[in-house]
């Protein structure tokens, strides 16, 4: 099955709307299926004096409150209208995780296919409510959650509507970057396991290596940050793969998926030609002549394999010879 691929700009168009439109082209050049943003009012998310985390002090101005932080990462309803045609003419999807129910209702006008709910929300019950009513396909985020939680959020959204078949969690850290030893991939399975639920990971570590693990894990959706350019000034540009980066990721992963196959073991194609060629066959180890007694002494194994198998060679073993063989020569019963 082919894994939904979502390129998370986030805010890294830093309150631009050709920056924005611009995130959209890098996904669709790094072939994503999905190009995602966030919607959100400053004053419905944090309050006027919440600090930021350490991740975004670090990456931004330090002494700004996380409310002036986000104020400069909002686009307003008219620019969601226009990123939503831009998208739409460059024919890739568009996304946007709202943190409000006002954001949520905004998106579902623009005609959005999906609901992402991020793991900041996932004790929001209003918006999970609301989230539910729709009966669309969500994508619940799950970083900074413990299993419990994770089942609270799935039965809001199961009670106001939406079947658990319409649900994929996605297995998260919450930390920017995530370092590997934090990663906990095992999560995502056991979380499939326990709630039955589809499963998916929303990648936030350097690099390509645990996304490409999941999707041998079997994760459905895998969601990664990305940027025009690390060097810009934000929260999340650090953390985010840059244009040719993410569309090595992409390939990466449809490579893997290419490697797949089906549950059973077989030679390919090319294989088969290979096989005669390195397999071995019975072969004589010197002269041998009419009638002398095949032995470990004169027949053994050689390449090529178009010969008896070497599997058979105790069977020979024993027998007589029925005419002259020369040195090298594949052995005919």
């Amino acid at each position: 099955m082919k894994t939904l691929i979502i390129a998370e700009a986030g805010v890294n168009h830093n309150g631009s709307l050709d920056k924005a439109k611009k995130l959209v082209d890098i996904a669709k050049y790094a072939g994503a299926d999905i190009v995602k943003f966030q919607t959100f009012d400053p004053d419905k998310l944090v309050t006027k004096l919440a600090s930021k985390a350490k991740y975004q002090k670090k990456n931004t101005k330090d002494k700004e409150t996380q409310y002036q932080m986000l104020q400069k990462f909002v686009l307003k309803p008219e620019e969601h209208h226009e990123l939503v045609n831009y998208s739409r003419k460059k024919r890739i999807e568009f996304l946007s995780t709202p943190f409000d129910d006002k954001s949520l209702k905004m998106l579902l006008k623009l005609g959005i296919r999906r609901i992402k709910i991020p793991s900041g929300e996932i004790n929001n019950r209003q918006l999970l409510n609301l989230a539910g009513k729709q009966k669309v396909p969500i994508i619940l985020s799950t970083g900074m959650s413990y299993l419990n939680e994770v089942s609270e959020a799935l039965k809001v959204i199961t009670k106001s509507g939406t079947p658990k078949s319409k649900i994929t969690v996605l297995h998260c850290i919450s930390e920017y970057p995530t370092r590997f030893q934090d990663v906990n991939l095992l999560a995502m399975n056991f979380m499939r396991k326990k709630l039955n639920v589809s499963i998916g990971y929303s990648d936030h570590t350097l690099g390509f290596e645990v996304s490409i693990a999941a999707v041998t894990f079997g994760a459905e959706i895998i969601e990664k940050h990305f940027t025009i350019s690390r060097k810009l000034i934000g929260p999340d540009h650090k953390s985010s793969l840059e244009p040719n980066e993410l569309k090595n990721f992409v390939n990466s992963i449809r490579n893997v998926e290419k490697s797949f196959g089906r549950t059973s073991k077989f030679p390919t194609k090319n294989e088969k030609k290979n096989r005669l060629v390195v397999r071995k066959s019975i072969v004589a180890l010197k002269f041998i002549k009419k009638g002398d007694i095949f032995s470990l002494r004169n027949i053994g194994a050689k390449r090529p394999g178009t010969g008896i198998s070497p599997m058979r060679i105790f069977k020979i073993i024993g027998k007589r010879a029925k005419r002259n063989f020369n040195k090298d020569q594949l052995i005919q019963e």
